[in-house]
């Protein structure tokens, strides 16, 4: 049995400024600040000798390639990129960008932001517009009921607020 796995898409294009300002600061911390540093405890390890038992030597070289990968990997992205700076034409619908307020069926709010594939990030309430709830929320204005099927079965909300900041 093989191991190969297809490419994964790389989700919607789009990204917020302070997205790709996050995406940026990672790029220049990784080429700038961590890379130097491992390459020189590399050379370090190195000169003390015999590499093919030198855990510090082989670790260190293995850092090199993840940084590496991940430098290449953000490198690409950012330049396929499109930020979104502009506010929409009609503020009263779900865009991307928008801070959406959502009140479920036993009146519970939940205040979510829908962002590019980059950004996801549940803690903040950061949702990608690729997921279930951000693609029937896109397009709705308030006051609406979005329903969605969920794995614990399908969930009602109803569109309380929409806010861009």
């Amino acid at each position: 049995m093989s191991r190969y796995r297809p490419p994964r898409s790389a989700g919607t294009p789009l990204i917020t400024p302070e997205g790709e300002a996050r995406l940026r600061e990672e790029l220049h911390d990784l080429w700038h600040v961590r890379r130097p540093k491992v390459t020189q405890a590399v050379s370090e390890a190195a000169a003390q000798g015999d590499r093919s038992e030198n855990a510090e030597y082989t670790y260190g070289k293995k850092m090199l390639r993840e940084i590496d990968s991940r430098v290449r990997f953000l490198t690409k992205r950012l330049e396929n990129l499109k930020v979104v700076r502009e506010r929409p034409a009609d503020p009263g619908k779900v865009y991307f960008g928008a801070w959406v307020t959502l009140e479920d069926d036993d009146g519970e709010q939940t205040r979510y932001r829908i962002v590019g594939p980059d950004e996801l990030d549940l803690k903040q309430g950061l949702i990608s517009i690729d997921s279930p709830l951000a693609r029937a929320l896109l397009g709705k204005a308030l006051d609406v009921e979005v329903r969605v099927n969920t794995p614990t079965g399908e969930k009602t909300w109803f569109l309380v607020e929409i806010e861009y900041t």
